[in-house]
């Protein structure tokens, strides 16, 4: 049979044959680039090929919807995004579907959560057709794409798919992008050819100068076969043994069997019908294809259990050009070019009715139905000439450098009117050099940026930026509040309130008087919830804080949720509310396979700020008991005491008793943690920091341990078999043995002077100093010992040592114990004097000498008599003050009389008996009243 392209085809094969050094492969793929063009135009069900947000594609498209007013039309979009396209009229583009899964059956459980999206702009040839779909009657739209589960299924991992370009852009997150109609070459070696040989830096420059403009106003079937011709070349030079290359078969298999479908079930006939495809798949000569009866179906595979979830979520310029790789700027020069050639054409195109944003047009009167006639070749014409571009428009470029300086002038920049007179002589001079009889924006932002931006950028936006702002901005879309899912709306609504445009795309001041008008504390716990879900730029507190046990009465915020409008519709994704989801998300934090009993315990107490559930809270410190257990490191022992703490106190401060959880996990760490005490004294790898929290946690919990059952051998046991070789744990375990009473304060003196007079040992005394400080956290009572010892270091350790010493001392304790500083603060300031004038006459306390002991009082004539020492000085201050020790014995319920303390009366022997059984007590007491 013969066909209208065998000239073209004969001429290129004989410059194949003239080119004799060329590929072997030259003949076969010029032939076929053109047998391709013939094949996808005897097809009885037109095809239409586009390039996604490609202006010349939508004005092609306009005009063909107008001319053959197709009564059904397949486009190729994830099948099951059908339902969201009637939501698009309530949104403000550039927008995009997405499908979205958190809970997946039937993938890795690792790779959640999955999303798909597909942006759509106004530009764009997808959004044409759908528009005149959808408010055209009796015109029916049929999404023939793989569905979402399917995308996946095809990706080879899951967890990364490599084949999809990686979006980078917020407004995205981590999102699989569905390229719709991606033309951009998949080698490098074409793609530097055609940059090199067109003069142009990057793809979209390219494509933007040799298809969108000579195409732009080219007739439809010259357009289709163009775009063919160029879909059938890439596919033609791409390799064929890639997976990538076979997903994309499948894909058109995966159609072409859909569309089979549907002509089958509906009867509708080819000729009323338009396929709208990428290019790329307009020229697939897989055996699958074509809409004929007899063609072979493509066996589709069932979908997974996963259950998705569908949405509107906010897109933008700059979020498209990141997720397919476009040059900066690219999809608003198509924007600006679009709306330029409907004016220089007077098209008037599809919008949905009520569609936000949008401006208000007349109604365009349809076209006489154009029917399908005899396939002639465009192709031998198009391609002979050079296109017909338009020339020098000066008062657009005039425009252009005007604006530019008066945008640059507000941004920082020394420009002027001389500038932008050179702007528009670069502009031209460039856009002769690169063979362009106009110049393109590409050539008036590089002259820009030559004449402008000189050696320095004043502010946040330097030249390039400016010229996109220029030429047409990174529009960002929104979606309507119809459109939002469930959770969105209960969002907006309860912030209503407020009495804030919540839509609005900037920062907005809230302010919340609780005192004055208390049915904002809703509003108020509804922020902290957001402020914990969302990112910190959405919401941010300015004043007022939520922390356990606090209550603000006024409190104010900053709300930018309408530039984050994507991350409360993916909450959407999640739950139906807010609260929902927060616990979804705690739950999910304690049970993460990477979790520890301070995750679990972080959980806690977020869940008692936010939730307020008991059983939840129950669930969650049964939860960090068990992984308490299960830890075998103390790493986080800092971090578990600090929670532990403040929960215990909360718990104290709010609760008639404690919780049956918080009991079961003090017994559990006070095991726990005495097992692992001696092991943890000897690992080089387990810090001082986290010894310090362990010896914390159990001689703060001792008291509370004891009562619930535990047993204070253990511990004791453990220190006694506790042997560390460092400096800075032998310190703390001198601390523990004092808290024990096993070593008393004297002789820890003794033991420190030691020290500082071994020769040996002095380099490394202040291993020794840092590991006292850090014995604060477990016996705070050594804060004076401490402040001696850090006395003793800087009067007698040697420059050498104390000067390399001290930023490191420095850096520990702001690192690690930044909350032990204000113990040593204050107990430095109730030690040294206050005033310089009495730092001349000031003797530190460890060198005064020992003040004698009070003479005899009238205690003595009564027969006060007792033993020496600690007991005696304790015995003597019950004598010289009966009062107290009358109110402790009424408090404790012990009846009688006060009976002097003589060595004759039995209470004197049970007093002076229970003294010397205990003598550390008695020492400790005395100490502290100065005995």
């Amino acid at each position: 049979m013969t066909s209208p392209f065998d000239p073209l085809r004969d001429q290129l094969l004989g410059a194949a044959e003239s080119l004799a050094d060329g590929p072997a492969a030259l003949p076969e793929i010029l032939a076929g680039i053109v047998d391709d063009v013939d094949h996808a135009l005897r097809e009885p069900l037109e095809i239409f090929p586009v390039c996604h947000h490609s202006p010349a594609s939508a004005l092609a498209m306009l005009r063909r919807l107008r001319e053959k007013q197709p009564k059904v039309i397949y486009l190729e979009l994830c099948e099951d995004l059908q339902p969201l396209l009637t939501e698009l009229r309530n949104c403000r583009l550039p927008v995009a579907l997405q499908a979205f899964a958190s809970e997946l059956d039937g993938f890795p459980k690792e790779s959640a959560p999955l999303s798909v999206i597909a942006p759509i702009t106004e530009s764009s040839a997808e959004y044409q057709a759908i528009s005149y779909a959808l408010d055209t009657p009796g015109v029916e739209l049929v999404l023939v794409d793989r569905s979402t589960d399917h995308v996946f299924q095809w990706q080879p991992d899951v967890s990364s798919p490599a084949d999809t370009p990686e979006p980078e852009d917020d407004l995205h997150g981590d999102a699989v992008g569905v390229e719709i109609g991606d033309l951009r070459p998949r080698f490098a070696e074409l793609e530097e050819h055609l940059l090199h040989h067109g003069r142009v830096r990057h793809w979209s420059e390219w494509w933007d100068q040799y298809v969108e403009q000579p195409l732009a106003g080219a007739d439809h079937e010259t357009y289709r076969q163009v775009m063919v011709l160029i879909g059938s070349l890439f596919r033609r030079l791409a390799p064929h043994d890639t997976k990538r290359y076979a997903s994309d078969e499948d894909r058109e298999r995966y159609m072409w069997t859909r569309i089979r479908e549907h002509l089958g079930r509906s009867g509708a006939d080819p000729a009323d019908c338009l396929y709208i495809c990428g290019a790329f798949h307009a020229a697939s000569r897989v055996a699958e294809a074509g809409s004929a009866p007899g063609t072979p179906d493509f066996a589709i595979t069932p979908r997974t259990g996963t259950t998705w979830l569908y949405g509107l979520i906010p897109s933008s310029h700059s979020a498209i050009e990141s997720q397919f790789g476009l040059a900066p700027g690219s999809v608003s020069i198509a924007a600006t070019t679009w709306q330029k050639q409907l004016l220089k054409l007077r098209l008037t195109p599809f919008r949905l009715e009520g569609q936000k944003g949008a401006r208000k047009t007349k109604k365009a009167l349809p076209l006489p139905a154009a029917s399908n006639g005899p396939v002639v070749d465009h192709l031998t014409g198009y391609l002979a000439g050079p296109p017909v571009l338009d020339g020098l428009d000066e008062e657009e470029l005039r425009g252009w450098c005007v604006d530019i300086v008066r945008l640059a002038r507000r941004n920082g920049y020394l420009a002027s009117t001389a500038d932008a007179i050179a702007v528009f002589e670069t502009s031209v001079l460039l856009a002769g050099m690169r063979g362009r009889v106009r110049p393109t924006p590409y050539d008036f932002q590089d002259a820009a940026v030559t004449c402008i931006e000189k050696d320095t950028v004043p502010g946040r936006r330097d030249v390039r930026r400016l010229c996109e702002i220029l030429l047409g901005g990174d529009r960002i879309g929104q979606v309507g509040y119809e459109a939002l899912p469930p959770l969105a709306r209960d969002v907006y609504d309860r912030l209503a309130p407020l009495e804030l445009d919540l839509e609005q795309r900037s920062i907005q001041r809230a302010l919340l008087d609780l005192s004055a008008r208390p049915e904002l504390a809703g509003c108020s716990q509804l922020l902290w919830m957001l402020r914990y879900l969302l990112p910190d730029q959405a919401v941010r507190p300015i004043m007022g804080s939520r922390k356990l046990g606090e209550r603000h009465i006024q409190e104010s915020w900053d709300l930018d949720l309408g530039r984050n409008q994507r991350a409360v519709i993916e909450l959407g994704y999640e739950g139906v509310t807010v609260e929902q989801v927060l616990e979804q998300r705690l739950r999910r934090d304690a049970w993460d396979p990477k979790a520890t009993a301070a995750t679990a315990l972080k959980a806690v107490e977020n869940s008692l700020l936010f939730l307020e559930s008991p059983r939840l809270t129950d669930e969650l410190g049964a939860r960090a008991i068990e992984l308490l257990a299960a830890e075998r490191t103390v790493d986080d022992a800092p971090d578990v005491l600090r929670r532990i703490r403040r929960l215990l106190g909360h718990y104290r401060a709010t609760a008639p008793v404690l919780p049956g959880w918080c009991g079961r996990f003090v017994t559990e760490g006070y095991a726990h943690y005495c097992t692992l005490l001696p092991t943890a004294f000897v690992e080089e790898e387990t810090g001082v920091r986290q010894v310090g929290a362990m010896l914390g946690f159990l001689f703060s919990m001792e008291s509370l341990a004891l009562s619930l059952g535990c047993d204070r051998t253990q511990l004791e046991i453990a220190v006694r078999q506790s042997h560390p070789e460092s400096p800075a744990k032998i310190a703390l375990l001198w601390a523990a043995l004092h808290q024990l009473g096993v070593l008393p304060l004297t002789d820890l003196r003794v033991r420190v002077g030691e020290l500082l007079g071994n020769p040996l040992v002095v380099p490394s005394f202040p291993q020794y100093v840092s590991g006292f400080v850090q014995a604060l956290e477990p016996v705070p009572r050594l804060a004076p010992f401490v402040v001696e010892t850090l006395s003793q270091a800087f009067a007698r350790l040697p420059d050498p040592v104390l000067l390399p010493w001290l930023p490191n001392l420095i850096t520990t304790l702001k690192q690690q114990a930044a909350e032990l500083v204000p113990v040593l603060t204050r107990e430095a300031g109730r030690t040294f004097p206050g005033s310089l004038a009495a730092l001349d006459s000031w003797t530190a306390p460890w060198n005064a000498p020992p003040r004698a002991r009070p003479s005899a009082g009238p205690g003595d004539a009564a027969g006060l008599s007792g033993p020496s020492g600690p007991a005696g000085a304790a015995a003597a201050l019950l004598a010289a003050n009966p009062a107290a020790a009358d109110a402790v014995a009424t408090m404790l319920g012990c009846e009688g009389g006060w009976t002097p303390l003589t060595t004759e009366t039995g209470g004197d022997a049970a007093v002076v008996g229970l003294l010397t059984a205990y003598p550390a007590t008695a020492e400790a007491v005395a100490e502290l009243i100065g005995a």
